[in-house]
């Protein structure tokens, strides 16, 4: 089996260390003797997603996001056609909200991708913490850091956790992130995956059942380094909430 994960514009799209979250993809297959290779594209790069298993779209700064908005467009009808065909997405933070209709901020309005029916608006303060979820997805929880300004509105759609620790999408709603078919998108740095293996897995694991049009059992690793660690997050965070 082999899996082909595509990283958009990371020159600009790579806040906190969401490499790492491609490096994490890839020896979780490789351990597991699953073939993966990562194609990374730039600004002006055409780019084939009937070629892709797994698409990354990292976080960015205001100013990065508009940068790329132009690009987006040219994007816009082939990585929709990609997401509604079940097409694997990871998107972190400044990805996450360019998954949406726009991003309001006080520079102006960033078109969105339109791929999921959400929007995002800046407002103060920004929300900066640890951040701990219970995701209906995994039996583990999921844990990160999160550092945003926008106000994320995911309308009618499922979110990826309920918030047990920190701000998530707005600080009130008490939900975080957004899961649009094989879609995830969430603010959750730190990288995200390297500290949750659960969610790792399950992008792997969706990419292949697409791929292979079967039911996929991934087989298990050793996890209890990051297991101890999330349940180290857990117990400090959640106590103090």
């Amino acid at each position: 089996m082999k899996l082909t994960i595509g990283h958009l514009y990371p020159d600009l799209l790579n806040l906190y260390g969401d490499r790492g979250n491609i490096q994490c993809l890839m020896k979780r297959c490789q351990w597991r003797g699953i073939e993966a290779e990562t194609i990374v594209f730039e600004l002006g790069d055409a780019i084939d997603f009937s070629n892709l298993d797994i698409v990354l779209l990292g976080g960015g700064s205001d100013r990065e996001q508009m940068l790329v908005n132009d690009e987006l467009k040219k994007i816009q009808p082939d990585f929709k056609a990609y997401v509604e065909d079940y097409g694997v997405v990871i998107a972190i933070c400044g990805g996450y909200q360019l998954l949406g209709k726009y991003y309001k901020t006080e520079q102006g309005t960033v078109t969105g991708l339109d791929l999921v029916d959400l929007y995002t608006e800046q407002e103060s303060p920004r929300l900066i913490d640890n951040i701990v979820l219970k995701s209906d997805l995994f039996d583990m929880p999921v844990v990160g850091f999160e550092n945003h300004g926008g106000r994320t509105y995911i309308n009618d759609n499922q979110p990826f956790g309920k918030v047990l620790y920190g701000a998530g999408n707005d600080g009130i709603s008490g939900c975080e992130g957004v899961v649009y078919k094989n879609v995830i998108g969430t603010y959750l740095h730190g990288p995200l995956l390297p500290k949750n293996p659960q969610v790792t897995d399950y992008l792997i694991a969706k990419a292949l059942e697409r791929k292979y049009e079967k039911e996929i059992v991934l087989e298990p690793l050793e996890d209890e380094e990051e297991r101890e660690a999330n349940r180290y997050i857990c117990q400090r965070f959640v106590k103090e909430s």
